[in-house]
């Protein structure tokens, strides 16, 4: 498939339905015509996600408004995610003049699963991939990711121990490992299945500095893709940084546009209403 044909279908398919949306969160389609797609979790690490697959339609600053207002009801943080063919073409700067903060932006891989098994990989000796079992393999992944990114070891946890737990036939969780050494994970990846899609989606993937360019990011992709297709999936999605991107290409993914998240956060002054 030509990676416009890969683009229609995944915004058909993922895009409209809310598909790939984070499970147990509440989702709701609200707004002019129902075309904000709004998702959240309350409590005290709550947060919420907005996307327009649709568009906004005739007053996009009054349903930017309406959004920010909604969550700042809640005292909630959340992200906008924006694809670059949303409209209005413009939005972006219309986020930025509501209070969002523009994050470095991504793009957007997808493939078909056989074009990635079709690629030869193989680990070093001195390593070993398995799948994630418990809660102290999420911690080691935690600390792995908040080395390099700094995003905190509960969330991480919580995540993916909470998935798990609830939806345990759309997650699978990997790590590679020192055989030789122990300690922590040297890399680690994850798959999330969206039912009825034919779309699996592809997370994670860091690698220590150390570790970097000896296979580990490819083999975790190509097991990955094979657990795709051993259940049925068709195709990969990825949400890729600039230093995956070449790899994921390389290995027969195509980049069919570009995401950029908008972050909001609440007033630190401000509490939250309560009904």
């Amino acid at each position: 498939m030509t990676p416009d044909e890969l683009l229609d279908v995944f915004h058909r398919r993922i895009r409209l339905p809310d598909a790939d949306a984070i499970p147990g969160w509440k989702q709701e389609h609200c707004g002019p015509e129902g075309r904000v797609h709004r998702s959240y979790v309350e409590g005290p690490e709550g947060a919420g996600f907005v996307e327009t697959p649709r568009g906004l339609g005739d007053d996009p600053d009054a349903v930017i408004a309406e959004e920010v207002a909604f969550f700042r009801q809640r005292g909630l943080p959340f992200e906008w995610k924006t694809y670059a063919y949303d409209e209005p073409a413009d939005l972006g700067d219309r986020l930025i003049r509501a209070g969002f903060v523009k994050q470095d932006p991504e793009t957007l891989i997808l493939g078909e699963v056989d074009r990635v098994l079709d690629r030869p990989s193989a680990l070093p000796s001195k390593v070993r991939l398995r799948e994630a079992d418990g809660p102290d393999d999420y911690r080691r992944i935690a600390e792995l990711t908040n080395t390099l990114w700094n995003n905190g070891l509960a969330r991480i946890v919580e995540q993916l121990q909470g998935e798990a737990r609830m939806f345990p036939d759309r997650l699978s969780v990997f790590l590679v490992e020192d055989v030789l050494k122990g300690g922590p994970a040297v890399s680690a990846a994850w798959i999330r299945f969206h039912p009825g899609t034919g779309f699996a989606s592809l997370w994670g993937g860091g690698t220590l500095p150390e570790w970097r360019r000896q296979g580990l990011y490819s083999a975790l992709l190509v097991h990955r893709a094979r657990l795709a297709r051993d259940r049925g999936y068709e195709f990969l999605r990825v949400d890729a940084s600039e230093d995956s991107r070449p790899i994921l290409q390389k290995l027969g993914l195509h980049a069919v546009t570009v995401t950029t998240p908008y972050e909001w956060e609440p007033d630190l002054h401000h509490s939250p209403t309560t009904a």
